[in-house]
Order: structure tokens, then C-alpha cells, then sequence
């Protein structure tokens, strides 16, 4: 029976910069897709729902949508959330997986000691589950190349695991997977702040309280993680 073609998603949020205590985290999520899984239906009713609520074509930004900015900056709390619905229920009717790499940053962190941190953790997350990866007879890796750190880490980890990778470069407004790589990267990022009572403002305003937070959005995209 021939093997899966897998489709990975990645977006990140953090920077290699020095470590700042209002992002003290680096963050890598990893959207899976099985290719044999058509879900064309559902980007396209996804799409419909964006552009009946005035955003036909629309690259979904989760982090301005929360903050109220760039083209959130006009939209009150219940039409940024009623767009942010719009996103979060795509994924979790999806047959996908995923998974969120987090690495804490210190203030002794460089470039190249942060960049071996993240590699080593993107390693160890991918060999808890072998299983999952040798069903996969071909592994295509989308990314925008957005930070040059993080293209060099997944171009060197997955073709170090793997003989049967391919990478491709993605522009963000044409795969809704990997604007939900965005999603899935800034609700772990938001679950973290949860856990240590450090949700920013804007986080609670938008989604009523942490404990909203919690039960209505970070426990459903939570059990699509890849186990």
C-alpha cells in the first residue's frame, strides 16, 4: 500500500533577538496535513463565511486580530471575534494533527545557543513519534521563510531525519494551513501566558477571561495535537 504524502505547515512566533521579559518564549508550530484527506470543501466554505463578514481574500493575522490592529484596527471586539471563529473552527473540524515546539529564552541566549536550544527541541518532538513519520513515504514542508534562523533549523533538522523531505517556500494568503500554523502558534503562546497568570490585556478583553479562554478555544485545538 503506498505511504502517505504529508503536508507540514510552519509558522513561528519569538525572534533570535536578545531576550525581552514580554516575549521571554520561542515558539514553532507544525500544522500535518494527510494529503489524502480532501479538504477543499472546507477551505472553500471557510472563504465564503470571510468574504460574506467583508473579507473576501483574506490572509488571517491572529495576533493583530486579538490586538485590534493593522486591518483589525476598525473592527469592534464581536467582528474581530466573529473572524476569529471564522479560523478557529476550520481546524478543529479538520482531519489534522499538530505540534508547538516551546523554548524558553534566557539573557545569556545568543544566536547560536538558542538556535541549537530550538533545533534539539524540534528533534525531539519529531522522534517521540517515529510511528507518525515512517507511515510517511513523502514529507512536503511549507514555510515563508520568514526568519533565516529558523529556515536554516528545519531545512538541516527534517533532512537530517529524513530522506524523503521536500521544502517548499509559501506565500501565507495562499495555504489556510498555514494561517493556521499562526493560530495554532499564537493560542499556545496565549496558553502558556494562561498557566502563569500572565494573559496581556487585550488576550482577556478579547476572549472574556482566562478561564474563557481556557475552556471555549485552548482545550479543543489542544486535543488536535499529534500524540
Amino acid at each position: 500500500m503506498q505511504g502517505k504524502t504529508i503536508s507540514c505547515f510552519i509558522d513561528e512566533s519569538g525572534d533570535f533577538g536578545p531576550y525581552d521579559h514580554r516575549t521571554p518564549n520561542y515558539y514553532v508550530a507544525m500544522v500535518l496535513h494527510d494529503q489524502a484527506d480532501d479538504i477543499s470543501n472546507d477551505i472553500q466554505v471557510m472563504e465564503q463565511r470571510a468574504a460574506e463578514n467583508g473579507y473576501a481574500d483574506h490572509t488571517f493575522h491572529v495576533g493583530p486580530m486579538i490586538r485590534r490592529e493593522s486591518v483589525y484596527q476598525f473592527d469592534d471586539r464581536a467582528t474581530r471575534k466573529h473572524i476569529f471563529n471564522i479560523l478557529y473552527y476550520f481546524p478543529v473540524r479538520l482531519p489534522i494533527r499538530y505540534f508547538c515546539v516551546n523554548v524558553p529564552k534566557t539573557r545569556n541566549d545568543n544566536v547560536v545557543t538558542l538556535t541549537a536550544r530550538i533545533s534539539r527541541a524540534i528533534s525531539r518532538e519529531i522522534t517521540a513519534h517515529r510511528d507518525y513519520w515512517e507511515a510517511c513515504e513523502r514529507i512536503i514542508v511549507y514555510y515563508d521563510n520568514g526568519q533565516t534562523e529558523l529556515t536554516r533549523i528545519i531545512t538541516s533538522v527534517f533532512n537530517a531525519l529524513f530522506s524523503n523531505v521536500e521544502m517548499r517556500k509559501v506565500r501565507p494568503n495562499d495555504y489556510k494551513l498555514f494561517q493556521v500554523a499562526d493560530l495554532i502558534c499564537t493560542l499556545e503562546m496565549i496558553g502558556e501566558k494562561e498557566r502563569h497568570n500572565g494573559m496581556s490585556k487585550s488576550e482577556l478583553d478579547f476572549f472574556g477571561s482566562a478561564r474563557a479562554f481556557k475552556k471555549d478555544y485552548y482545550k479543543k485545538i489542544a486535543d488536535k495535537r499529534l500524540q
